[in-house]
């Protein structure tokens, strides 16, 4: 029987936009203020792209600086999965477009869509062709241009949201961050917490919905918070009810909402520093929130008395999907 590989992190990047949008420049745009949305959501302010970019240019620029960490170049990888909602185009898929201004051989590229999920979904998959020796190398990305969906005009949604791209190697050869297990779940009876209701084949671009604003991002936020709280607590303690033998680490949950991430914090009885958090700088930025996270807690040192601890990376979204990637560092 052949041997199972061991697949793990080789290299992390990340790209935020340059434009800062802050609360205060929010309550310019609608009836809010710094103090409403700081005390709901724990955010101070997300980066916006600049209108002439879009989600494959904050993918680019993402990818090269984790090749760059990981010591390869594009010559050496074997696939590309963008994990997005903001796609550039319906077709073809970011991945693609990714694959040809890295100028990579002609490997495998595609999109997945599991919204803030996707990253764990990404890296999930990759893991599968790594094990199975169809790879050797995987370039995912998780990567969002939240701005171009989400309603200026709706206060209780357009706090929220932000833009950037995190990435990372996934290999066979790697110094750090060994994927021991993944943790995969959705309900599609949740569809209606989350979505973007035009745009689809059910309900395709039109006069009435452009006018009714119906290819922007809805938000029934109460539930996304009693959904998500009970979701990231299953997520870290299946992580460690399944690694018992590994002392956990560092959590790096979703940035969905810093009321959502400390309610589930106390509960699961984590000190804060076993938490990263970044929500207060960047928002909700989908499912480049967790790469971006791990590239910022790796390059700050956070992870750096870490070895040999549980890394457990988990998200909850759209759809509804949540899932969870467990590591030892």
């Amino acid at each position: 029987m052949t041997a199972v590989r061991r697949v793990g992190i080789r290299g992390t990047g990340a790209c935020v936009p340059e434009r800062v949008l802050s609360n205060d420049d929010l309550q310019k745009m609608v009836d809010t203020s710094d103090e409403w949305i700081t005390t709901r959501t724990g955010i101070k302010e997300r980066r916006i792209i600049a209108d002439d970019k879009a989600t494959s240019d904050l993918a680019i620029e993402a990818s090269e600086k984790a090749l760059a960490d990981a010591g390869i170049s594009a010559a050496d990888l074997d696939m590309i999965i963008v994990a997005t909602i903001s796609s550039d185009y319906v077709i073809p898929s970011t991945a693609c477009l990714l694959q040809s201004r890295l100028k990579a051989r002609h490997i495998g590229a595609f999109d997945i869509q599991a919204a803030c999920s996707g990253f764990i979904y990404a890296v999930a998959t990759a893991q599968k062709f790594i094990e199975s020796g169809s790879a050797h190398n995987v370039l995912v990305v998780g990567a969002e241009a939240l701005s171009r969906v989400t309603d200026y005009q709706d206060r209780a949604s357009c706090i929220l949201f932000g833009d950037g791209a995190g990435a990372v190697i996934l290999s066979d050869q790697f110094e750090r961050g060994e994927i021991l297990s993944v943790d995969l779940h959705a309900d599609g009876d949740g569809e209606d917490f989350i979505k973007i209701k035009a745009g689809g084949s059910r309900h395709s671009a039109s006069h009435q919905t452009v006018d009714g604003r119906e290819h922007y991002m809805r938000v029934r936020g109460r539930d996304v918070y009693r959904f998500a709280v009970s979701r990231m607590v299953e997520l870290v303690e299946s992580a460690r009810q399944r690694h018992p033998d590994v002392a956990l680490g560092l959590v790096i949950p979703h940035q969905v909402n810093l009321r959502i991430i400390e309610s589930a914090r106390d509960r699961l009885g984590l000190q804060d520093e076993q938490v990263y958090v970044n929500i207060d700088r960047f928002g909700n930025t989908s499912s480049a929130s967790i790469p971006i996270g791990l590239d910022e807690a790796r390059r700050a040192g956070r992870l750096d008395g870490e070895q040999g601890k549980l890394l457990v990376m988990c998200a909850f979204g759209a759809g509804l999907t949540w899932g969870a990637v467990s590591l030892k560092w």
